[in-house]
């Protein structure tokens, strides 16, 4: 049994909190966020108990605990918990820049507790189905691998915090693309960016609006990620697998199409279930994303950031 305590009470938040009491294994004990009327309307709404402070929440009848904080907070909290003995499951990405990273994965690491990320690619069908598809075969020989994002509006019209759109913490980069960079990294090994262009608008305070990147997989399979900002269309995602027999394209996280020469794509929508990422934390399974995977999609994300 899961006994969680949340810290940060933002719109991942209280996602994280409708998702968790959906789940008969994983029990809310108490939820804290610096702003005290958001943490009030979430302690009414979903009759969760408010601590007041990260200590307060550390010290309660907890054996694991969501950060759910801005990054430039993670590694502070991240080390308290790991000191106190806790389990951590941390929002991605994993800290504020490597640095920070490479302290939590040590703290962890000295303190002997569990670790994931909440990476939520992972536990999707339609993103297991790919995967199988992919390492069984079934497309053939993968020759190449695209991430292309398309944002009408960034920060997204539902997101708007004082962050999220901040160079220093925000940005698609940050907020996106370890989703996919992650999946990346399980399926064909370490990444190896060749050449990257980010653009940055002239206001220094505001985030990336635009990234191209070209890279090598481990296997030396080419791949290109794209994402741009601020353009006049509908928010699209597309994760492509060219492989020579077929192509697999997920689509805005969850619909998987496959593509045959000669044919139209077609919508694949028969998936087996997967055990959520509360039963893979209760069952310390092996699939779950630990800090030492974070740290690497955290290489990652700074390497894109540079100017």
């Amino acid at each position: 049994m899961i006994s969680i305590g949340i810290i940060g009470a933002g719109i991942v938040g209280e996602r994280i909190i409708k998702q968790i009491q959906q789940e008969s294994q994983v029990e809310i004990k108490t939820v804290y966020d610096q702003q005290t009327e958001r943490l009030t309307e979430i302690s009414e709404a979903y009759g969760i108990p408010m601590a007041k402070s990260v200590e307060e929440v550390l010290h309660s009848d907890i054996n694991w605990v969501y950060i759910a904080t801005p990054p430039a907070f993670h590694a502070e909290i991240a080390e308290l918990a790991a000191s106190a003995g806790i389990n951590i499951l941390c929002e991605k990405p994993l800290a504020h820049n490597v640095e920070d990273g490479e302290s939590m994965a040590a703290s962890v690491q000295d303190n002997r507790v569990q670790t994931a990320m909440h990476f939520p690619l992972m536990y999707k069908p339609a993103v297991r189905e790919m995967a199988q598809r992919i390492k069984s075969g079934h497309i053939g020989k993968v020759v190449r691998i695209e991430l292309q994002t398309f944002f009408p509006d960034w920060p997204r019209l539902w997101q708007q915090n004082p962050w999220i759109g901040s160079r220093s913490q925000g940005g698609f980069i940050r907020e996106v693309f370890p989703h996919y960079f992650q999946l990346m990294n399980r399926l064909f090994g370490e990444l190896v960016f060749t050449s990257h262009h980010t653009s940055y608008p002239e206001d220094a305070e505001k985030c990336e609006t635009g990234l191209i990147a070209h890279g090598l997989t481990d296997k030396h399979i080419p791949f290109l990620v794209t994402g741009i900002s601020g353009i006049g269309q509908k928010e699209l995602l597309q994760f492509k697998v060219y492989g020579e027999q077929g192509v697999l394209t997920l689509e805005n996280w969850s619909d998987l199409y496959e593509s045959v020469k000669g044919e139209d794509r077609k919508l694949i929508n028969d998936f087996e279930d997967v055990p959520s990422l509360f039963e893979e934390m209760n069952n310390s399974s092996t699939l779950l994303v630990n800090f030492e995977e974070g740290l690497v999609i955290q290489r990652y994300i700074d390497h894109l950031l540079t100017e």
